[in-house]
């Protein structure tokens, strides 16, 4: 074990960023018109405003995944295995469970809670229970289980096995439902996740004393770069890495958005090709940024937990406001399901510019308690639990 250090600011800046980013979606979720009644990436039916609007959130869960795995092997240097395998399996059953009753719960509001999304946080616990088995098997190993998962997982598109809640969790999106409790949907499934968060934990080692910060930005601008070309280089030969291929329409707009859509249940290989490269250039841009825009994302990003929770009740709440004001009734999103299944939310929502002035509002307004939580926990370092937040 070593002494503690100071918090790497790169990595809370890019938290930061992608749980703000992050917000955007759920807020689009609850007001934007429509929304779960066409596919925001069809060239078909979208706009740019609307197709970028869901683009840019796609890096959101790849980012925090993956940063969530590098921030185990920090946290690693300060601890035993034994101690950090604990830790990860402790956290990713407590991820596990919030997941299940006060996620599910914000999302819905329906206190009988007759339907739940196993979605990133879901994702994010059962990946910490697998990484706590994995983190005493060779680095090598790691990296190589990583790339089989990620590279690999895309082979298993074609199979679709019926009635096998198993395979619904492990890498096909479908509900189901147990002998008694709620309806489940698979919506993150974990097989790519999982190597997701496994390399991240493998590329903690760039964050070690041995490698001095200008070696560390080097190699991982090498990595970003070969990722990025990497994923031009499938889509040029639209064959494998991502199961929805890409066409040319008469509109060169239109075929630029097939070019660039990319799927993310499950993530697809190209998926994960562009955001982990565009996630990965960034911790080496950014490792020496400073300032007070820095500073403002970074405290989102040492408080990613609690803001997340925060959030999601915010954005509910004011979409009950707004439900109620423009005339469906705010009972109407308490969902017993998903509430793109509810045929009388057709025709509800808001124009575009609405979804970002609540976006930004809701950002805003979390600010001061992200804060007060914030300086709190750096406080308090003594109390474990808070590790848990």
């Amino acid at each position: 074990m070593t002494t503690a250090k100071p918090r790497i600011q790169s990595i809370d800046l890019l938290k930061g960023l992608v749980m703000i980013i992050m917000a955007l979606d759920h807020v689009r979720d609850y007001f934007h018109i429509s929304v779960h009644y066409f596919n925001p990436s069809d060239p078909e039916s979208s706009t740019w405003p609307i197709y970028l609007t869901r683009y840019i959130t796609h890096f959101c869960a790849p980012a925090f995944s993956f940063l969530a795995g590098l921030s185990a092997y920090l946290v690693g240097k300060r601890k035993t295995k034994k101690e950090l395998s604990f830790f990860l399996l402790t956290r990713g059953m407590w991820l596990v469970f919030i997941e299940l009753t006060i996620v599910a719960f914000g999302w819905s509001f329906d206190p009988h809670l007759g339907y739940v999304s196993l979605q990133v946080i879901w994702a994010l616990g059962v990946s910490m229970i697998v990484l706590a088995g994995l983190i005493h098997l060779p680095k090598l190993f790691i990296l190589i289980f990583s790339c089989i998962l990620i590279f690999g997982h895309n082979l298993l598109d074609s199979i679709h096995v019926e009635n096998s809640i198993g395979w619904y969790l492990l890498h096909q999106q479908h509900y189901f439902q147990l002998p008694i409790g709620p309806e489940f949907f698979s919506a993150y499934a974990l097989i790519p996740w999982i190597g997701v968060m496994s390399l991240g934990y493998y590329f903690g080692q760039l964050y070690e004393s041995p490698v001095d910060q200008d070696k560390r930005k080097k190699i991982l601008r090498g990595i970003g770069v070969a990722a990025i070309a990497l994923f031009i280089l499938l889509k040029l030969i639209n064959q494998y890495g991502d199961p929805v291929r890409w066409t040319t329409y008469e509109d060169i707009s239109k075929t630029l958005m097939s070019f660039f859509n990319i799927t993310k249940y499950p993530p697809s290989l190209q998926y994960l090709l562009l955001t982990l490269g565009v996630s990965i250039l960034f911790l080496a841009w950014s490792e020496k940024w400073r300032g007070k825009l820095v500073d403002f994302f970074c405290v989102y990003g040492r408080v990613p937990f609690f803001y997340y929770i925060l959030h999601i009740y915010l954005i509910h709440l004011i979409a009950l406001l707004a439900a109620e004001y423009s005339g469906y009734g705010w009972r109407i999103l308490i969902l017993h399901k998903f509430i793109g299944r509810i045929d009388e939310l057709r025709g509800y929502g808001f124009n575009l510019w609405i979804v970002y002035a609540v976006w930004i509002f809701v950002v805003l307004a979390l600010y001061p308690l992200c804060k007060k939580f914030d300086r709190y926990k750096q406080s308090h370092k003594e109390k474990k639990w808070l590790s848990y937040l």
